[in-house]
């Protein structure tokens, strides 16, 4: 079998020239969260192995430290610090009866998904990596999955919605029954969101039931256009989208006055984070202020509130982690409380999300490098990859058992930015717990603006 082909299916580079088929499907951008990446990865030589490379399992972590998206990986340093000081990490994995050292090497992907792709080709080319991991959003994500389904290396990854990574990889997921061999995601999509949000808007009625959709021309945006609108509508609301903007753009006023002419209540969007202070600000100085606002990719952090201040309190966004998970590493037994607790102890911020889901990320390298004979075989890995059902940091998650092959699902909570009295100005709480009942509700569900 090929390295670009999937078990049992056509091979990779089919799958992304049929492009037309997500283009049917109003998703055609679904894919640009690779960027350039495509055109790029065509297969390459992995380099020679040594001494030291046949006795050591590498990881490879590509994540967002710099540039726009950087947020997502705020909380990252952390991570790596501790997972390195775990015993699991520390002492090496046993596979096949003989113990390997772990290396991890972690780059930037700059918020770009040019550079994501070349640094994921120097990974596998450069330095052998056994396993890619990678997280957040499709900037980073879906040219890093790209140049790993091309060139034949696992590649696990995280924060990201499932449509845009699948269809990044040249899946429909709209028929999403293609298996590609070499990748796999955890985290939720469009259905979640639904099943996040609509309860929320449920439970804060208005006299209009209109929905502002402010979705941009991106891997996301294009995903929530194609696939949320109908979730909007089938739920009993009405979508009223605002157009497929450009990222960076710096005026909404057209866009603000149709939701305004329109009387949207609620807001549902997926842009850049400095989009949204650019458009929540503007949305405020002209008059337009919906009754409840979910949010998604953005104010998932604290340092996102710093820019709006008070214009962020119960502003509603969804929650995958935090010191509400009822969750314990799988690696240790540290609660997720514990790590939020230690994460602020050494850094002085303010917990993020992400801590959790990249935790989760070596917690599953653990998983799937225990059960292989070789972990230098790509396809053994990759089998055991897809096979991964276990319990940790992020809770239970099954990649056999997900919307899509080797995807699987974080039941996310809603929450709202409250003002808080603590070290830090304003603080998640959780409001409703629709879709995980294991976590208890912290606060009442607000208007955003009464």
């Amino acid at each position: 079998m090929s390295p670009g082909e999937a078990a049992g299916q056509r091979p990779q580079k089919e799958g992304i020239a049929r492009r037309s088929v997500l283009r049917g499907l109003g998703a055609g951008a679904l894919a640009t969260g690779a960027g350039g990446a495509l055109a790029a990865c065509s297969p390459g030589v992995r380099g020679t192995a040594t001494a030291e490379s046949t006795s050591t399992i590498t990881l490879g972590y590509v994540t967002p430290y710099t540039g726009s998206l950087s947020g997502f990986a705020s909380g990252d340093k952390f991570v790596l610090s501790t997972i390195r000081a775990t015993p699991a990490y520390q002492n090496g994995f046993t596979v096949g009866g003989k113990k390997f050292a772990v290396k991890i090497l972690d780059v930037d992907s700059q918020s770009d998904p040019n550079h994501a792709s070349q640094v994921a080709r120097q990974l596998i080319l450069n330095s052998n990596v056994d396993l890619l991991l990678t997280s957040s959003t499709p900037e980073t994500v879906n040219p890093v999955a790209v140049a790993a389904q091309t060139q034949g290396v696992p590649c696990l990854a995280t924060n990201d919605p499932w449509e845009s990574w699948y269809a990044g990889l040249g899946g429909n997921p709209t028929q999403p029954t293609r298996t590609f061999q070499y990748c796999a995601l955890f985290f939720f999509g469009l259905k979640q969101f639904q099943g996040c949000f609509v309860p929320m808007w449920n439970r804060m009625p208005s006299s209009s039931k209109n929905v502002a959709c402010q979705y941009p021309n991106d891997a996301d945006g294009n995903a929530f256009r194609a696939g949320f609108i109908p979730l909007v509508n089938a739920a009993g609301y009405n979508a009223v989208d605002g157009g497929a903007y450009t990222d960076g753009t710096t005026d909404f006023t057209s866009m603000i006055t149709k939701f305004k002419n329109a009387d949207c209540q609620y807001l549902s969007n997926c842009p850049l984070p400095p989009d949204f202070n650019v458009f929540w600000r503007q949305a405020s100085q002209q008059g337009w202020r919906p009754k409840l606002a979910t949010v998604a990719k953005v104010l998932l952090f604290p340092a996102d509130t710093v820019a709006l201040g008070p214009l962020v309190s119960n502003i509603a966004t969804d929650s995958w982690w935090g010191p509400y998970m009822p969750n314990k590493s799988s690696l240790d037994g540290t609660s997720a409380s514990a790590l939020v607790s230690a994460f602020q102890a050494q850094t002085g911020r303010a917990w993020v999300q992400g801590i959790g889901s990249t935790y989760a990320l070596f917690e599953i390298a653990k998983e799937v490098f225990s059960s292989v004979s070789d972990p230098h075989d790509p396809q053994e890995v990759a089998s055991a990859l897809h096979r991964v059902n276990y319990t940790g940091m992020c809770g239970p998650l099954n990649f056999a058992g997900g919307p899509a092959p080797g995807v699987a699902i974080i039941p996310p909570v809603g929450v709202q930015w409250k003002a808080s009295t603590g070290k830090y100005p304003f603080a998640m709480r959780v409001v409703d717990n629709s879709l995980n009942k294991a976590v208890k509700i912290e606060a009442d569900l607000e208007p955003t603006n009464a």
